[in-house]
């Protein structure tokens, strides 16, 4: 399996040496994973970190009438994880299924602990990715409460550019909160005015 971009995703945070690549990749795993399979149920503990080599993935929720909640989308090149199940080593809300066929490198959650007595930066480069993560979730949150629909659609095209024209309208429209037929209108409104 090529790491190249697995280590380039790194190296925008920290510097490794040769040594320090070789344990790394050393305790990396792969999984491949079918369209609409899951990487993760709700319920389950999450016991690894999962970076997206190719395809695309998506994190949600379903609430108790049955709608989904996307929470977030993982294409290539980005990190997926239930950050709670993951820390708190208790079972998550999170479904994470492949939209495409997928295939993730996988960092279980022993081998990257054992990473941060080793090599410890990298404890360094996960904390940044978690407080990126936090404050992308946070601005979510946010924009959630206070940006129009037509707004959060716009901004889910500025944040997801790759896989705007990829993925289901029915998957657009559960990560910005409305239906899939608001997000209908929405679109042919912004088309004309544009």
């Amino acid at each position: 399996m090529d790491h190249a971009l697995i280590l380039k995703n790194i190296s925008k945070h920290i510097t490794l040496t040769k040594a320090d690549q070789a344990y790394f990749i050393s305790l990396l795993g792969s999984k491949k994973i079918k369209a609409k399979q899951f990487l993760l149920k709700a319920g389950e503990i999450c016991k690894e970190s999962s970076f997206v080599t190719s395809g695309c993935l998506r994190g949600y929720t379903v609430d108790k009438e049955g709608v989904e909640h996307i929470l977030s989308f993982a294409p290539q090149d980005w990190w997926i994880g239930d950050m709670y199940s993951m820390l708190s080593q208790k079972p998550g809300n999170l479904n994470i299924e492949a939209m495409e066929d997928t295939e993730v490198t996988i960092l279980s959650k022993k081998d990257q602990d054992e990473l941060y007595e080793k090599v410890p930066k990298f404890e360094r480069f996960f904390r940044i990715i978690t407080e990126k993560s936090l404050v992308a979730y946070q601005q979510r949150l946010m924009d959630n409460l206070s940006l129009t629909a037509q707004e959060r659609y716009l901004k889910f095209c500025t944040t997801y550019p790759a896989i705007i024209n990829t993925i289901p309208q029915k998957q657009v429209a559960a990560y910005i909160g409305v239906t899939p037929e608001f997000l209908s209108k929405l679109k042919a409104k912004y088309l004309k005015s544009h």
